[in-house]
């Protein structure tokens, strides 16, 4: 990945909006990221934080991603990606990602 971040305020965040993994995809794993370039993310919530995340908290949630990126975010729920019926979509997003923060 091309772009940095601080590893501990990422951890604060996905903890505290209940996000059990985080991974990058898209253009910043190419090397056609550029300076104005967005980050493209997949988030995959916990199971008791699903039930409690509307649109609201989503938008806070990539508002908090924008920040510590310093750029815009695009932000992706990897379960709703997995039930696209867009198998060419589906498969350009989830076959080239890279984990950025996971539990555990």
């Amino acid at each position: 990945m091309k772009i940095g971040f601080d590893n501990l305020a990422m951890a604060r965040v996905c903890r505290a909006h209940g996000v059990a993994k985080l991974e990058s995809f898209g253009s910043v794993l190419r090397a056609d990221f550029r300076p104005d370039s967005d980050v493209d993310l997949l988030a995959t919530l916990r199971p008791e934080a699903e039930s409690r995340t509307g649109l609201l908290e989503w938008v806070g949630l990539r508002e908090e991603l924008a920040d510590l990126f310093g750029r815009p975010v695009d932000l992706l729920s990897r379960p709703l990606v997995e039930r696209s019926r867009n198998p060419f979509r589906k498969a350009a997003i989830l076959n080239h990602t890279e984990t950025l923060y996971a539990e555990g």
